[in-house]
């Protein structure tokens, strides 16, 4: 296969001056995972993505089970993100990319194989994410996975490429590619534009992965159709059957996926607010009634909170941009959250422990004062 060809757009680790370089040693690991990481490791040398080293450094290799039922080998790269500069390439806010489908009615969907395997390293850097098995030591000359500042250079290079089309026909969200239009017609020239773009700079879609021409489509964990966005199912199932959370860490894990679909659900910040109060720092973990009940409230196992239509589907979400008049102010303010719904939005958020002592008049104008800054 080879290397990803250099498009301007390696990707670069700085390593904090003065830091400390680590040398894990290799995990442990039973004669089947031994034989995997080889039979991995070989491929990868076949494929010319790794190559063997001599580093001063190095991080250890874990196998790490697939949907499908199959093993992927990956770095332990913490100790090097540890000593390496943070860089933030702008990510696309999801509400963003959800209003630019509005009127769409065609989707398409590309999903690059491998994706971040697609981008090469910087020469000279490789050593710095050199890894380390049984049988000896490696570099990448490829991208991997874990490494801290993967993310941003994998959405540089997508925003790069891709920039004649963001924003026209194409939203991008790391190695996802949604094409999106109003009439077939258009949907096949934006098609061959986005091909046309992926073929140029030698970047290869997984076509078990990728949908063509359809009404309807997954992506991000919406259903997106004609003027409509739905909650995944199966993401719902997911925080309906959430076991009861035990530390600080099971509650931001539980509240992370939770909250992903807050628009959908009034007064989430209120709901949620006691479940909050627990990852506050210097706050002790006790679960008492309050969080039980917030907690059963979120996950719906008392109430129909997510499976109403009104939760399922927000068919106003992407008529941001067509001129429909208004239907309907609903509001909301107590003592320890605001909420606002315009038809389309449900801005809300905790208020916190200065504002809770304010009368409820101070909240009505907070309340107003937060629509008015959007």
């Amino acid at each position: 296969m080879g290397l990803p060809p250099l498009r301007g757009i390696e990707h670069q680790i700085d390593l904090v001056s003065g830091a400390s370089l680590p040398n894990r040693p290799a995990y442990r690991t039973n004669p089947q995972e031994t034989k995997e990481i080889e039979s991995q490791v070989q491929e990868l040398l076949e494929k010319g993505w790794v190559r063997k080293s001599l580093s001063p450094c190095a991080v250890p290799v874990l196998l790490v089970p697939k949907k499908d039922g199959k093993w992927r080998m990956c770095c332990d790269s913490r100790a090097i993100n540890n000593i390496t500069v943070k860089y933030r390439h702008l990510i696309p806010r999801l509400d963003d990319m959800l209003d630019e489908l509005h009127e769409a009615i065609i989707f398409s969907k590309v999903d690059l194989k491998s994706g971040y395997n697609q981008i090469r390293i910087k020469e000279g850097d490789e050593w710095k994410i050199a890894f380390k098995t049984k049988f000896g030591l490696y570099e990448w000359l490829v991208m991997p996975f874990g490494l801290t500042n993967a993310p941003s250079t994998f959405m540089h290079l997508m925003n790069h490429v891709l920039r004649d089309c963001i924003g026209k026909f194409v939203v991008v969200y790391f190695d996802d590619i949604l094409i999106y239009s109003r009439i077939l017609s258009d949907h096949l020239g934006h098609l061959r534009q986005v091909f046309y773009i992926l073929r140029k700079n030698r970047l290869f879609g997984n076509l078990e992965k990728c949908t063509f021409c359809v009404d309807s489509v997954i992506f991000l964990g919406f259903i997106i159709n004609k003027k409509r966005v739905h909650v995944d199912p199966e993401k719902i199932k997911a925080i309906q059957e959430w076991p009861t959370p035990k530390s600080v860490g099971d509650i931001r894990s539980f509240h992370g996926l939770a909250s992903f679909y807050r628009r959908f659900v009034p007064n989430f910040s209120t709901v949620a607010s006691p479940l909050n109060d627990l990852v506050k720092k210097n706050v002790e973990f006790i679960w008492g009634e309050q969080q039980e009940k917030a907690f059963l409230m979120e996950n719906t196992r008392k109430s129909e909170r997510w499976t109403s239509p009104k939760i399922l589907s927000n068919s106003d979400l992407l008529q941001r941009r067509l001129g429909t008049a208004l239907q309907a102010l609903e509001k909301d303010e107590s003592r320890i959250g605001i909420g606002l719904s315009l038809g389309w939005k449900y801005p809300s958020s905790s208020i916190n422990g200065v504002l809770t002592s304010k009368r409820r008049k101070k909240g009505e104008i907070l309340r107003f004062e937060g629509e008015l800054s959007r």
